[in-house]
């Protein structure tokens, strides 16, 4: 029989291989034979925080979904930090993840599809040539290309990569004696913890957690998730509403991409930060809640089960309804605010309507969110 799986990409399998075992077997054996110091662990610490950003600020929202724009220092930054994190170009890597947003779980266009399991879409897909055609085609990143300093990282990729990934290390070895300690924690860990919690995002952050905002994709939301991928856990909001530079849309969601970026904009480092209306992100969650709602009666057989429906649909069209007048009352509130065309908005008979239109769209949530859940349960 003919092997038509695609040709074994080595170079990747060899450093994801050998790298994996230094730092599995020889990190605890020379931690046991010869201890690390504070310094090498807090500098391994930082190494890490300082890749994972550089994906996520980066790579990710950045340039893959230009949900801000970045002043030049910030993404020449991130553009050296991402080189250190050893995931190719900024060019290569926006250019797949696009692809990816565009035919999430498409077996045959999505070049990490969730749909092909968990080792496939954690690691399998760079082990072999499956898109080998986007080697060289990135028609879908033109925009990234008029950008000189991710036209300089690509070229100088592997430069930068090795530079990086040999030379802070060495360095900072040879800056306090023990270029071994240092190879081990700022190389090796570094490198594979960097790797693999990034690829959780690709794998675990498909399988693992919940479905808020939609179920058209395996994408799901999961607060551990978040904890050890920089706030990239809230993965179902970010593949419905992929151009808002938060993931964590909640103040103690844990995001700390999104609160650097926050950083950078009082500093004047970042501009155009792009945030969903908040007005989509309740109605999604709303519909997922309705749909769930549905699916349970439907499946529980109850003799009232389609006036229990009816019900649901026919209040959740109401608070719908309710919702639109809401948000059309506040937004007349900001543009009045912005403009000051009212003297005194604060103490206006508008933002007195918009006050109570405030209070009984939130009885009105909470007692259909009850609703739907006693049906859901019962």
């Amino acid at each position: 029989m003919t092997d038509n799986k695609p040709r074994i990409i080595w170079l990747n399998v060899i450093i994801f291989v050998s790298t994996f075992l230094v730092a599995a077997i020889g990190v605890p054996y020379r931690a046991f034979t010869h201890g690390f110091t504070g310094l090498e662990l807090f500098a391994a610490l930082i190494c890490f925080i300082f890749c994972g950003i550089s994906i996520t600020a980066g790579y990710h929202r950045l340039w893959s979904h230009k949900t801000y724009s970045g002043h030049w220092s910030v993404r020449l930054l991130f553009a050296i930090g991402g080189a250190f994190a050893l995931q190719n170009s900024i060019l290569h890597w926006a250019s797949d993840h696009r692809v990816h947003h565009k035919h999430v779980d498409n077996n045959d266009k999505d070049p990490y599809s969730a749909k092909k399991g968990f080792w496939y879409s954690h690691i399998g897909w760079m082990c072999r040539e499956y898109t080998a055609s986007s080697y060289s085609d990135y028609s879908n990143a033109r925009d990234l290309q008029k950008d000189k300093i991710v036209m300089w990282q690509h070229n100088n990729y592997i430069l930068l990569a090795a530079l990086t990934n040999f030379g802070i290390p060495i360095l900072f070895g040879l800056a306090t004696g023990d270029v071994i300690n240092s190879l081990l924690l700022l190389g090796f860990l570094r490198l594979v913890l960097s790797h693999h919690t990034t690829f959780f995002i690709n794998s675990l952050a498909h399988i693992w957690g919940k479905q808020t905002y939609t179920d058209k994709n395996t994408a799901r939301d999961n607060g551990v998730l978040a904890f050890f991928t920089f706030g990239e856990g809230y993965h179902n909001f970010h593949h419905i509403f992929e151009n808002d530079y938060r993931n964590g849309i909640r103040w103690w969601h844990f995001d700390p991409t999104k609160w650097l970026i926050k950083s950078f904009a009082f500093l004047g480092l970042a501009t155009k930060l792009r945030v969903t209306p908040e007005d989509k992100i309740r109605k999604a969650k709303l519909a997922m809640i309705l749909k769930r709602s549905k699916s349970r009666v439907a499946k529980k057989a109850l003799p009232n089960a389609d006036q229990i429906i009816e019900n649901l649909q026919h209040d959740y069209e109401q608070l719908l309804l309710k919702m639109n007048e809401f948000y059309e009352a506040k937004k007349q509130v900001i543009t009045l605010k912005k403009e000051q065309l009212l003297a005194d908005v604060e103490h206006s008979e508008l933002m007195h309507q918009y006050q109570e239109l405030k209070q009984h769209l939130k009885m009105m949530q909470k007692h259909w969110i009850r609703q739907a859940q006693a049906a859901y349960a019962g």
